[in-house]
């Protein structure tokens, strides 16, 4: 690695929610480090993804997605998401193909204008158009309203132009040296990372208000006593009602048994290790709209 050419830097990934952000950023650091779902809001702290090749060092920024706040939680997570904008090289803004430029996007825009810094514009999910030229129309639409450094169509899933958006990406940051260890992922704990993908299961296999209305706090995680092949974790998932806990748990506690279940399949995957896991279920009521309980359950200001 010759140091003088090589290149390091922070990359923002902002967008509306569901445009595949943490999809890309997954694809990009090559494991799962955050969570996916088809279900809004489900990335609700900016995370790093540290992707580490032989030329360059890129250190991703997932950040939740942009969208009407109706809560305190809503407001912390739109706050974090343009906040992660203002130290970085560079800014991904990703959307997906439209015949019209949704409302959400307008208002993303007219914030980018307010810094300084490249923006990629990056289609994702062009595999769903019928032709790839349809593109063109949602490019002509999106250049109207800003000069975008660089116009990506992509497809995370089939693998379309993603070589071509790293190589871009690469050559607009800047020259330094590595600025996290060669094999450090992400700046979040496997801690952290296991409470997301215990809530990852929760959002998959539930629907309505309880993906928005659930919070999952790791309360132990340490090597087992006896047996130092496993790792017990222990773990307390947070709702705003009574009706919602037993919703959780399931009928004869049967849905609450599939959440650990595969819970414990990803998490053993994350950390490489045997795993023991206790769920519980408990009620904080209205927790989204209380500054003390927010704090208590991880989404205080300095968390995101």
């Amino acid at each position: 690695m010759q140091l003088d050419l090589y290149k390091s830097g922070f990359v923002s990934i902002i967008g509306r929610p569901n445009v595949g952000k943490s999809t890309f950023l997954n694809k990009m650091i090559g494991k799962k480090i955050v969570i996916t779902s088809d279900k809004p809001q489900t990335t609700r702290n900016n995370i790093l993804g540290i992707k580490t090749d032989k030329d360059a060092q890129i250190i991703f920024t997932d950040t939740p997605g942009i969208h009407k706040t109706k809560t305190l939680l809503g407001q912390r997570m739109v706050e974090a998401s343009y906040r992660s904008i203002k130290d970085v090289d560079v800014i991904l803004f990703m959307t997906t193909p439209v015949k019209e430029v949704l409302e959400g996007d307008r208002i993303i825009i007219e914030n980018l204008k307010k810094y300084k810094k490249p923006v990629f514009l990056v289609i994702n999910k062009v595999d769903q158009l019928k032709k790839f030229n349809d593109i063109d129309l949602t490019i002509a639409k999106y250049m109207d309203l800003y000069p975008f450094a660089g116009i990506y169509p992509i497809s995370i899933l089939e693998d379309i132009n993603v070589d071509k958006l790293l190589s871009d990406l690469k050559k607009a940051l800047p020259f330094g040296p590595k600025l996290y260890p060669e094999d450090m992922l992400s700046d979040h704990s496997d801690r952290f990372l296991c409470g997301e993908l215990i809530r990852e299961k929760i959002l998959n296999l539930t629907k309505e208000e309880i993906p928005h209305s659930v919070a999952v706090v790791i309360d132990s995680f340490k090597e087992n006593e006896e047996n130092s092949s496993y790792i017990d974790i222990y773990a307390t998932i947070y709702v705003e009602r009574d009706s919602q806990k037993k919703i959780i748990i399931g009928k004869n506690g049967e849905l609450i048994k599939q959440i650990k279940e595969k819970s414990i399949n990803d998490i053993k995957r994350l950390i490489d290790s045997k795993v023991h896991l206790d769920l519980w279920v408990k009620v904080k009521k209205d927790w989204k709209e209380k500054e003390g309980t927010l704090k208590a359950l991880g989404y205080s200001k300095d968390n995101f």
